[in-house]
C-alpha cells in the first residue's frame, strides 16, 4: 500500500500511539508498515514506546467435559462451557408448572427425575442445560447442582467437545469488543404482532463483563447510542473498541484501509476511544463478543417470547446480574463481577456532557 496514508489513517495510527502500543502492535491492528507508523508519530510529536498491552497465547486442545473459553466463535452453547455458582434472586417463571417429587425415590437416582417434564420442554425448545439449570432453580427452587442436569440433558441428546482456540488477552480498561446477534420474538405495539429484535452486546475484554440491549431496529444514530448507553451502565470507556465490519460503524471495510461511519467516529472520539475494526476474514479478533452474543442467544433467550421490549429487557438485566456476572468464566477461572470491579477503575471517565447528534 502507499506510505501516503488517509487523514482518518493518519488520525488512528496517531491516537494509538499516544495510548502508548508499539510499532509492531499498530502495525497488527491496522496493516499499516511500521517505518510508516514511525515518521507519523514523529510527525505528530508523539515519543514511540516500548511494547505492551495485549499477548496472545494458545491454549491447548480441551478434553471432553472442560470449559471452553468465551473467544470461540459463535456455535449453538455446549453445557460444558463454563462453570457457574448458585445464587440468590427473584424467580421469574418461565417454564410450565411441575408436579412434586414422587416419594420413594432411589437414592442414586437423579435429582432431576422429578423435574423430568419440565427438562424435556425445556430441551424440546432449544434451550441448553444451563439455561433449563436456571429455570428450575428460579421456578422451583431446585437444589441439584448445574452438573446433575448437565447429565442428564446427556441422556437427552449426544455429548459435545469443546475446540481449542486461541486467546487473546488485554490489560484492565484498555479494550471493548461490540456487536450485533439475533434477538428474540416480542410483541410488536404498532402492529400487535411479534417482531425479531436485534440484541447489541458489548463486552470488556479483560473482564469479560458484558451489556446486553435489545432494539427492534437499527440505523447508525442507534448504533451510536446503544454505546453511549452502555458507557453509562459500565461508569466509563476503554481506550479502544474492536467491531466487526457492519454498515452501522464501517462504511467501506478494507484490508488495509476501512472507512470508519463519520457519525459514529465523531460520537466515539468524544468519549476519547479508538475504533479498531475487524480486518477482512478475521473473524476471531472479536471472538470475546461473539461468544457473549452466543451465550445470550443460546442461555437465557432461547425459545422464549415477550409481550414487550420492556418486559424482555427486564427479563434479560435479570438474568445478566443473577447469572452473567456471577458465573466463574471458563476461560479467567475467575468471577466475572469479582474480574469488573478490579478492570472499573482503569475505565476512562465519562465526559460531562453526552455526544450531541
Amino acid at each position: 500500500m502507499s506510505n501516503v496514508l488517509s487523514e482518518e489513517q493518519k488520525q488512528q495510527v496517531i491516537a494509538l500511539g499516544r495510548l502508548g502500543w508499539s510499532l509492531r502492535r499498530i502495525q497488527r491492528e491496522t496493516g499499516i508498515r511500521r517505518e510508516t507508523i514511525s515518521a507519523y508519530l514523529k510527525e505528530g510529536g508523539v515519543a514511540l514506546r516500548p511494547p505492551r498491552g495485549r499477548r496472545i497465547r494458545a491454549k491447548p486442545a480441551s478434553r471432553a467435559g472442560e470449559v471452553t473459553p468465551d473467544s470461540t466463535p459463535p456455535k449453538p452453547a455446549s453445557e460444558a462451557a463454563e462453570v457457574t455458582p448458585d445464587s440468590g434472586g427473584e424467580p421469574i417463571p418461565r417454564i410450565p408448572p411441575q408436579p412434586e417429587s414422587k416419594p420413594g425415590r432411589s437414592p442414586s437416582a437423579s435429582a432431576c427425575e422429578p423435574y423430568s417434564e419440565a427438562i424435556e420442554v425445556g430441551h424440546s425448545r432449544g434451550r441448553n442445560a444451563k439455561a433449563i439449570w436456571q429455570d428450575l432453580v428460579d421456578v422451583y427452587g431446585f437444589a441439584g447442582g448445574y452438573q446433575s442436569v448437565k447429565r442428564f440433558i446427556r441422556k437427552l441428546r449426544g455429548k459435545q467437545s469443546p475446540e481449542a482456540c486461541a486467546v487473546i488477552e488485554t490489560a484492565p480498561g484498555e479494550e471493548l469488543q461490540v456487536d450485533y446477534g439475533t434477538g428474540p420474538m416480542v410483541r410488536y405495539a404498532p402492529s400487535g404482532k411479534y417482531r425479531r429484535t436485534r440484541l447489541f452486546v458489548l463486552t470488556l475484554g479483560y473482564s469479560r463483563k458484558s451489556i446486553r440491549l435489545l432494539v427492534f431496529g437499527s440505523s447508525s444514530q442507534t448504533w451510536a447510542e446503544l454505546h453511549e448507553k452502555s458507557f453509562r451502565r459500565l461508569g466509563g470507556t476503554t481506550k479502544t473498541v474492536v467491531l466487526d465490519n457492519l454498515r452501522e460503524g464501517v462504511l467501506k471495510p478494507d484490508i488495509y484501509d476501512p472507512t470508519i461511519n463519520p457519525l459514529y467516529r465523531d460520537m466515539l472520539q468524544h468519549y476519547n476511544v479508538v475504533a479498531l475494526p475487524c480486518r477482512v476474514r478475521d473473524p476471531d479478533r472479536k471472538g470475546k463478543v461473539e461468544r457473549s452474543v452466543g451465550h445470550a442467544k443460546n442461555t437465557p433467550l432461547k425459545g422464549l417470547r415477550f409481550e414487550s421490549l420492556e418486559e424482555a429487557q427486564t427479563y434479560l438485566d435479570h438474568w445478566e446480574m443473577r447469572w452473567a456476572d456471577t458465573r466463574i468464566h471458563g476461560t479467567t477461572k475467575r468471577q466475572v463481577a469479582a474480574m469488573f470491579a478490579e478492570e472499573k477503575p482503569a475505565l476512562q471517565p465519562l465526559p460531562v456532557e453526552p455526544f450531541r447528534y
